[in-house]
């Protein structure tokens, strides 16, 4: 099967189930957004040493894939398709993982820069793409249709590489830079 199609060559593609859109669609942007964000984390977990963090990571990147499905999509076509939903369960290991983090990290009292490791770095970049289809999500969903605990799981995620980042740091030895006015 060759990966070109040549069907996307005038500005269109298809959503799961067949429906044309141009490319810069704001469902066909939204789900381009959570690939990006999902690319981010592979590269981040490339980087890890220890298989400690990898797990979880998994989990966020296949329920990544599947809120992509969702997007790619229209919501008459996901019982057809089987497409599954954010579970719900995932924002509240999300939350255990910030907490269990956090117990070795100094209370924050400042802005801290984004930096430090190259593994802090990354998850950095992972939180500052994560709130973009977090805001891209919340228009989408103005404009389209709702998927629930979408908004939820994208929030509690960067949440978790902020602390993520300086967990990486921490155990890198990387001192955190204080943001200074």
């Amino acid at each position: 099967m060759k990966i070109y199609t040549k069907t996307g060559d005038k500005g269109e593609t298809s959503l799961l189930g067949g429906k044309r859109v141009r490319k810069d669609d704001l469902q066909l942007m939204t789900y381009g957004e959570v690939d990006e964000l999902n690319s981010y984390i592979g590269l981040l977990v490339s980087y890890l040493d220890s298989d400690e963090l990898k797990p979880l990571l998994k989990i966020v990147q296949n329920n990544l894939f599947n809120l992509g499905s969702l997007l790619a999509s229209n919501p008459s076509d996901w019982e057809q398709y089987k497409l599954k939903q954010i579970n719900e369960s995932l924002i509240s290991d999300l939350e255990i993982e910030i907490d269990r983090m956090n117990e070795s990290l100094a209370p924050l009292k400042n802005f801290i820069l984004p930096g430090g490791s190259k593994k802090g770095s990354y998850a950095h970049i992972c939180r500052v793409v994560c709130r973009r289809v977090e805001r891209s999500l919340c228009h989408f969903h103005d404009h389209k249709f709702k998927i629930d605990h979408s908004v939820q799981f994208l929030n509690r995620l960067s949440d978790y590489f902020f602390t993520l980042a300086r967990y990486l740091n921490k155990k890198d030895e990387c001192e955190e830079v204080l943001w200074t006015t």
